[in-house]
């Protein structure tokens, strides 16, 4: 009966009922489509990475996971070639266009004997000083094609497109690239393929006493490293965007439930004149709230995964994670902040006296 009286009301004023249900779905979608935009670029990165087919990786002594930090002599890779276990060492160069975007050159021959080769589309490998080869993500946020020209810290023209997943969406000439940028000689990091993976905890102790001050990893501890936890701000910023949400679903169902106590002080004064308790009202108004809630974590899922199809059609650079790990989590916070909105509005309506309430106009 309980349940039915809450039905007919949230359905008797449907426009309330789906505003407020809105209003709690695109809390949750934002902290879902944060959550897998997180894990989603991490989890490219790190099979970037993998993909260069490396079994260690050698870095700057002052970079970090995020931060390249200064670049490293050239002679380094002729030194770590000379490493007992070593098959193959070849340097990298990335340049920084801006924020998001960067520029890695590399020695074609080496990179695809270490890699297995880069698989392209469409188009060929870059040949003279302008061409850049671009990964099918990079190609399709750019509306890019062989032929294409593209000013990205110079005006470069598109030689081939590949199959992503292999280090960097963009690969120049490492040579040109770094003639261009002045940083001839130099290199930001070092792949390095042992003659068999049981010796590259072998090779990563040789190098560490050969180069004390760098940063020197077996590849799958480096890619352990690319969590949430591990880059700055991501943490603190998604508990910000909780707490904003969290705050969004209280004011939304606060006002919601303000506004039909309102309504319905004729309704509350029946139900205390047929001898309704206070927890008797307190009850029908925490189950509207709950049944608004759990709406709106249904449609904020549902909205997650619309916000995923977008960012693949338009902004491709960043994949987003369906993450249902996080379900349970939104579902709380959803409940949460509904529940404590509903609380004042609720508090008011159980303690209106009956004959005041039959009284309301």
């Amino acid at each position: 009966m309980i349940l039915r009286l809450v039905f007919e009301n949230l359905k008797h004023r449907w426009v309330r009922t789906l505003v407020t249900l809105v209003i709690i779905g695109i809390q949750v979608t934002f902290v879902l489509a944060l959550v897998g935009v997180s894990q989603g670029v991490l989890g490219s990165m790190k099979e970037r990475a993998n993909g260069t087919g490396a079994d260690v990786l050698v870095r700057g002594p002052d970079s970090s996971v995020i931060s390249l930090g200064i670049s490293m002599p050239d002679g380094i890779v002729g030194m770590i070639r000379g490493v007992e276990h070593v098959k193959i060492a070849t340097g990298a160069y990335v340049h920084s266009i801006n924020f998001v975007d960067s520029i890695t050159g590399i020695h074609l021959d080496e990179f695809n004997q270490m890699s297995g080769g880069l698989v392209f589309k469409a188009g060929s490998p870059f040949k003279g000083p302008d061409d850049l080869v671009v990964d099918e993500v990079f190609a399709t946020q750019k509306k890019l094609s062989p032929g294409s020209e593209l000013n990205f810290g110079h005006k470069w023209r598109i030689s081939g497109i590949v199959e992503s997943g292999k280090l960097s969406r963009t690969f120049a000439d490492i040579d040109t690239l770094r003639e261009l940028f002045a940083e001839t000689g130099k290199v930001s990091m070092v792949y390095v393929k042992a003659d068999d993976p049981k010796n590259a905890k072998a090779v990563v102790a040789t190098l560490e006493q050969k180069l004390p001050d760098y940063k020197i990893y077996l590849m799958e501890d480096f890619t352990s490293l690319f969590t949430t936890n591990s880059v700055p701000y991501i943490e603190p910023f998604t508990r910000i965007v909780i707490a904003v949400s969290a705050g969004g679903g209280f004011l939304a169902v606060l006002l919601t439930m303000y506004t039909a106590v309102l309504e319905r002080t004729r309704e509350i004064g029946i139900l205390k004149a047929m001898g309704a308790s206070p927890g008797y009202i307190m009850g029908i108004l925490l189950r509207e709230t709950v049944v608004l809630a759990l709406g709106g974590v249904v449609l904020g899922i549902g909205m997650a995964y619309g916000t995923r199809a977008l960012l693949g059609a338009y902004a491709p650079n960043f994949p987003q994670m369906i993450v249902p790990e996080w379900y349970p989590w939104v579902t709380v916070i959803a409940l949460g902040g509904a529940v404590l909105g509903a609380l004042g509005p609720g508090m008011k309506a159980a303690r209106q006296d009956a004959i005041e309430a039959l009284s309301y106009d």
